[in-house]
């Protein structure tokens, strides 16, 4: 029988209650072993130091060394640990989803929440493919609101911005097409366009007409460069076949 090692944590928050809260939520949970504590981001680097860990649940406003400042110390480590952003601050989330934190918790922090970060860093550290959807930070008149990667039926450029389009709306995030691509590629969405991304899951229709290749997601059609149709029906095709 494979046993799964567990994920040594280390909690970085300048308020001892919460940053006690946390490593007891986090020594309750099944799949982490060890957890240690720091009060600020230099002690945490001191700490990192002397033991590396698996994952960060780092508190972003703390004084003196702020948490995206330490994570973009942590994405310089040889052996990068996940980075879990824990805060009460809504307004970084995008700044977090660049630098591919795991995950983005908001405080006052519900257990059940706290144990789907736990799942997504594990899922991260051992290279196993996460089944779970991902949620993306966008703005819309000064409020914060999450969208489901699911939701999303396909990714347009705009500059360095991206647009992306669910049922009922579109958003635009500071996240450049590139790093989509990339990021989502095993949760199927394959580039049909230069500046064109869609979901596998969505396509409702693929056809031809005057050598030129088309899909359908609902009621809208989007063009498929001659470039990338051999792709896209490979991919879908394979999809079929799964």
């Amino acid at each position: 029988m494979t046993t799964t090692a567990l994920l040594s944590a280390l909690v970085v928050d300048d308020e001892a209650p919460v940053r006690e809260e946390l490593a007891y939520l986090l020594g309750n949970d099944g799949r982490i072993g060890r957890v240690r504590a720091a009060g600020s981001a230099p002690e945490a680097l001191r700490m990192l130091a002397e033991e590396p860990v698996d994952v960060v649940f780092c508190d972003l406003k703390m004084p003196g060394m702020q948490g995206m400042e330490l994570a973009r110390v942590l994405a310089r480590f040889a052996e990068r640990p996940r980075i879990v952003f824990v805060t009460a601050y809504d307004e970084h989330a995008v700044e977090a989803f660049e630098l591919q934190a795991t995950d983005y918790v908001m405080k006052p922090v519900r257990p059940a929440r706290l144990a789907e970060a736990v799942r997504r860093a594990a899922a991260a550290s051992t290279g196993t493919p996460d089944e779970g959807d991902e949620t993306i930070p966008v703005e819309l008149a000064g409020v914060t609101r999450f969208v489901s990667r699911s939701q999303v039926r396909y990714v347009e450029a705009q500059g360095d911005y991206t647009r992306l389009h669910t049922a009922s709306g579109s958003h635009l995030v500071r996240v450049p097409l590139s790093a989509l691509e990339e990021r989502w590629a095993d949760a199927g969405f394959v580039r049909i366009h230069r500046s064109t991304l869609v979901s596998l899951a969505h396509v409702e229709e693929v056809r031809m007409a005057e050598g030129r290749c088309r899909v359908r997601l609902g009621a809208v059609e989007l063009p498929v460069s001659r470039r990338h149709t051999h792709e896209l029906r490979e991919r879908l095709s394979h999809r079929r076949l799964r």
